[in-house]
């Protein structure tokens, strides 16, 4: 009885601790990390073809330059240290903004795709065919991706790889199911993609309308908060003008309400953001 109690224990124990490990697929393990994110966000804010490693080179860049232009003027170091921190978040706060933007006005765009998508299947097209017609008469927002995969098919003949660059291009979850429900009926066959595609774009529809009053409604609130959160750095940058008002400041007292105050508007921001913040789908199907 006592072996099997340490027995029952153990194997409890090892379930515990596997549970702790992301389990990979049968391709591989699935890259989901900052660096994958930060790409796909830079993909949907029009610039895929900047790296990570370049936003965050120049993050440095912006911080430096600042830090070196308010110490001057101020003649402050933990001034210009303060703004340096702001100025270095500001080309991420670009890209996210230009990200989320454009997958606004994408999400509205995507169910004519689809619309259009079932069209050219139901009139008897070919996938490619019906998937490079998308890029003449889709959606505009949608058209140059769509184009770009009619350019790629023509030129290798190959449908897969030309999936997976389209994939890479939109980088958008609603792409990733699209092109992951083409490939199986491509591979596998299956008559039932039409009715898999109306019904897709009818959520699509239903979804982007939610969505819209929600963000209509806190749009507001948002904004008041990002407002509430830059007047504090907007003071300190006028009291900043005058040296003998940024002198204050040099002292250990000045740095440290300068400390306390960057970390309350880290976190302040931090909740603003996690509260209004409402659910984005993740790329399970890269």
């Amino acid at each position: 009885m006592t072996l099997v109690l340490g027995l029952t224990l153990g194997l409890g124990f090892f379930l515990v601790w596997m549970a702790w490990w992301t389990p990979t697929s049968p391709r591989g393990p699935r890259p989901d990390g900052w660096a994958v994110r930060t790409q796909d966000r830079l993909t949907r804010a029009g610039a895929p073809g900047v790296t990570p490693a370049a936003l965050v080179t120049v993050a440095l860049v912006a911080g430096i330059v600042a830090f070196l232009v308010v110490a001057g003027i101020s003649r402050s170091a933990t001034i210009g240290a303060c703004f340096a921190v702001l100025a270095a978040r500001a080309p991420f706060a670009l890209v996210s903004s230009r990200s989320q933007a454009r997958l606004r006005t994408v999400r509205s765009a995507w169910p004519d795709a689809v619309d259009h998508l079932v069209s050219g299947i139901r009139a008897g097209l070919p996938l490619p065919q019906a998937l490079a017609q998308v890029g003449d008469r889709g959606p505009e927002q949608l058209r140059p991706a769509f184009r770009a995969f009619g350019e790629d098919f023509r030129a290798t003949g190959k449908f897969g790889p030309s999936l997976d660059a389209l994939k890479d291009r939109l980088a958008d979850p609603v792409a990733d199911r699209i092109v992951e429900a083409l490939r199986i009926t491509r591979e596998v066959g299956g008559t039932d993609v039409g009715g898999l595609l109306r019904t897709l774009a009818q959520f699509l529809r239903d979804d982007a309308r939610v969505r819209g009053e929600l963000e209509a409604r806190q749009s507001w609130t948002v904004s008041a908060a990002r407002l509430a959160v830059a007047a504090p750095w907007i003071v300190l940058a006028l009291l900043a003008s005058r040296p003998d008002n940024a002198a204050a400041y040099n002292t250990a007292g000045g740095a440290a309400v300068l400390v306390g105050g960057g970390v309350a508007t880290l976190v302040a921001y931090r909740v603003m953001v996690r509260i209004g913040r409402l659910p984005d789908e993740p790329r399970v199907l890269r």
